[in-house]
């Protein structure tokens, strides 16, 4: 490897984390209105090992190299770019989905998907949080307009988007219901829950109503049953972008709303999350650290659906 060469972490077909390989690929150059970035730390999310290992979703056929969640230095800035120069410390999510690319040594992205990183927070904190912070943020805050008050239930409230929405949550006033396994409540109200419940053992569906707003990441019969405890003009936020019509169907019969949301980069949402972090208030729980040359090892232990938090490959 040399100054105009990089590691990344790439696949050439489809499968399980053992696809994944360490390869040497030019340092890209920043366009007009980007930043190239020197990547310290990079999130994982749920939608990595998804790409990997399945065909047909966004990315097309491999060889890709993966990874939307970034903090780092900025390097070098394109044409009219102000809002960076080099030397800044940085965080942000490369836009979903097509401008993947985080698990290597260097990335370019659009200046406006960046923020200035937290200074509370180191780069592997900071690297927890762009995508499931920014889904969680544009679910509850962009698109559920939630206010003080509002009751509202987020379903895996343990994972990575989850844990994300019972803190923004809370900074809004709303009285929150989380679900997880019970080996995860003590944590939940740690963050600060208000309720949490068991969904090996109690069906919520009959537990709570009343309710405001549901976000739900499971599947759409999870959905459809979380309906059930929505308020009259309540609304449902799914983070599963494909799906049937019926969810909204049966919204719509009942007297609802549910809608089906993507994430999207956004330099005000980072902000606003940045400060948050500053503050105390959004703190990133790390299930997990592995350097870049142990990413199948991580993609593998986020597999199993039992990390707590978030997973971040260090490249050092």
């Amino acid at each position: 490897m040399n100054d105009t060469t990089m590691r990344a972490i790439s696949q050439d077909a489809i499968g399980g984390p053992e696809v994944l390989t360490e390869v040497e690929l030019p340092i890209p150059s920043p366009g007009p209105g980007e930043i190239l970035i020197r990547v310290r730390a990079a999130g994982l999310n749920p939608t990595d090992w998804r790409h990997r290992g399945v065909s047909g979703l966004f990315l097309g056929e491999p060889p890709f190299v993966l990874g939307w969640d970034v903090s780092g230095e900025v390097v070098a800035a394109g044409i009219g770019v102000t809002l960076f120069e080099p030397g800044d410390e940085v965080f942000g999510m490369l836009p979903y989905p097509y401008g993947h690319g985080a698990f290597a040594e260097y990335v370019v992205g659009p200046t406006r998907a960046f923020a200035p990183k937290p200074v509370n927070l180191d780069h592997i904190q900071a690297a927890a949080i762009p995508l499931a912070a920014l889904t969680a943020w544009q679910a509850l805050i962009d698109t559920a307009k939630l206010q003080a008050g509002h009751r509202i239930l987020i379903h895996a409230a343990a994972g990575g988007v989850g844990h994300f929405a019972v803190q923004i949550a809370k900074a809004r006033g709303a009285y929150v219901i989380g679900t997880a396994s019970a080996a995860n409540h003590e944590f939940l109200r740690e963050i600060g829950a208000d309720e949490t419940i068991d969904y090996r053992t109690t069906d919520f569906a009959e537990a709570i109503g009343n309710i405001d707003v549901v976000l739900d990441s499971i599947d759409d019969e999870n959905s459809l049953r979380s309906l059930r405890t929505l308020r009259p003009g309540g609304l449902l936020v799914s983070l599963r972008a494909f799906g049937t019509t019926e969810l909204a169907t049966e919204a719509k019969q009942l007297g609802l709303r549910a809608v089906r949301m993507l994430v999207q980069d956004d330099h005000a949402g980072m902000t606003a999350l940045a400060e948050l972090a500053d503050s105390g208030t959004l703190r990133p729980t790390i299930a997990g650290v592995f350097p870049l040359e142990e990413a199948a090892k991580a993609h593998a232990l986020g597999e199993t659906g039992r990390t707590v938090g978030k997973l971040v490959l260090t490249v050092p």
